[in-house]
């Protein structure tokens, strides 16, 4: 069976916002409030941090349940990573997730300097340059048969879609307009000359588009 490149569980506003502008350490989105896009995922029963008992059930949960269903690495922006630019100035930081991260497999982040991998808990960061489909060959080869998740940013799904190189997508679309910020698409329609698509809307008023290729 072909390994995958799968975009799970991405959110965007209604008008296609997916992080905000001016990164800093104290804010991974900058301008735009997180919880506006992802809340669905934080109120399902599968949601990993969660510390009480409850939450959904149904669409929404399921959703969250399936994003390590069969994901062997990842590749990731380094502005995912972290809000770094340039020469890596502070090599004690070690990404927005604290000692335990939450992608268990190798993790691929994109940058034009590289360095030394890290490793925290059952995740090692490998920090690699080079063209898209190079770097998805590596982490094919990590993944040691399982599928590669895109993790994202914005930029960097992008990119890989206009590479011709992703094969499936599952964008979450939130009933909220952000305006301004990074845009994933001007709309969904923008990706149907390469994807087929099914839009399912849910109970907590995000609506699930599901692209798979052509």
């Amino acid at each position: 069976m072909a390994q995958l490149l799968r975009v799970q569980n991405f959110n965007v506003s209604s008008d296609g916002v997916a992080a905000g502008e001016d990164q800093t350490f104290e804010r991974p989105f900058g301008h735009v409030d997180p919880e506006r896009l992802f809340s669905w995922a934080g109120a399902t029963a599968s949601w990993p941090r969660r510390t009480e008992p409850g939450g959904s059930r149904g669409l929404d949960d399921y959703m969250t349940r399936d994003f390590g269903n069969n994901i062997g690495a990842e590749i990731m922006g380094r502005n995912k990573f972290g809000p770094q630019r340039g020469p890596w100035q502070d090599h004690e930081w070690q990404g927005w997730w604290g000692d335990e991260p939450p992608f268990h497999t190798p993790v691929f982040v994109l940058t034009h300097h590289e360095r030394p991998p890290i490793t925290l808990s059952d995740t090692t960061f490998h920090f690699v340059g080079g063209e898209p489909a190079s770097v998805l060959e590596r982490a094919r080869e990590a993944a040691r048969g399982k599928d590669v998740r895109l993790g994202g940013g914005v930029t960097t799904v992008r990119e890989f879609l206009d590479a011709g190189l992703v094969d499936t997508l599952h964008v979450a679309v939130s009933p909220v307009k952000l305006g301004s910020g990074l845009r994933l698409w001007d709309s969904p329609d923008d990706l149907l000359d390469r994807f087929h698509l099914d839009v399912v809307p849910s109970p907590s008023g995000v609506t699930h588009h599901l692209f798979w290729r052509r």
